[in-house]
């Protein structure tokens, strides 16, 4: 026979699952395409241009808003994780994706966090826009070279795709030119210990630099 405990338990579990699982992304009020790509994202609709969403948010007056509060946020997410704060998890990575919803990091933690609460409906959609945004990186061409390299809008992009998608720890960046394209050059170390090099095709960051420094 079930105990009392056990069911005041399960209840409380279902009332917290259904808490965290409520919390909803503040969307921007732009009439832009990074704000559509926004509302289709989180209607479930995640078959969109990945490349082109991630894009929009550069092009998108919502990109003037990232600064120093996102960081923050990042870094309070690790707090919450340590802590076992899953309802922490999922209000701070909300907050980010309401900031920058292209941010593979919050997609991450944030579907990591529903799997643990056992809402799947939740963790496949994040899981999804996550892996999403990692496939319009490095399914698009190869990153080993400059002709070749991984598209990037931000170099928050590039890290990502170092340290978690490559599993790999930085090492040294110069700049590289190849064809079109300027290039971060990126040296990193694999957990096997080899070095090897990578390009990010970052002529979006590169322009938006010129812009700010008025070239």
């Amino acid at each position: 026979m079930t105990s009392i405990k056990t069911v005041i338990f399960i209840a409380i579990q279902l009332c917290y699952a259904s808490y965290v699982s409520a919390q909803e992304v503040h969307i921007p009020t732009f009439n832009d395409r990074y704000t559509s790509y926004i509302r289709q994202l989180e209607q479930g609709k995640t078959d969109i241009d990945y490349t082109d969403f991630r894009n929009s948010f550069i092009a998108s007056r919502q990109f003037d808003k990232k600064g120093t509060e996102y960081d923050s946020l990042k870094r309070q997410v690790f707090s919450e994780i340590k802590n076992k704060n899953y309802r922490g998890v999922i209000s701070v990575t909300k907050a980010m994706l309401g900031i920058d919803y292209t941010s593979m990091f919050a997609h991450m933690y944030l579907q990591k966090t529903y799997a643990i609460l056992g809402d799947s409906v939740n963790r496949n959609k994040y899981r999804d826009i996550e892996f999403g945004l990692i496939n319009s990186i490095v399914k698009k061409s190869d990153g080993l070279s400059c002709e070749t390299g991984w598209h990037v809008t931000q170099i928050e992009e590039e890290y990502f795709i170092i340290n978690i998608v490559l599993g790999a720890e930085f090492e040294s960046q110069s700049i590289s030119n190849g064809g079109k394209n300027i290039c971060d050059k990126m040296t990193v170390k694999t957990e096997e210990g080899h070095i090897k090099t990578y390009f990010f095709e970052a002529n979006m960051i590169f322009e938006m630099e010129n812009k700010l420094l008025g070239k």
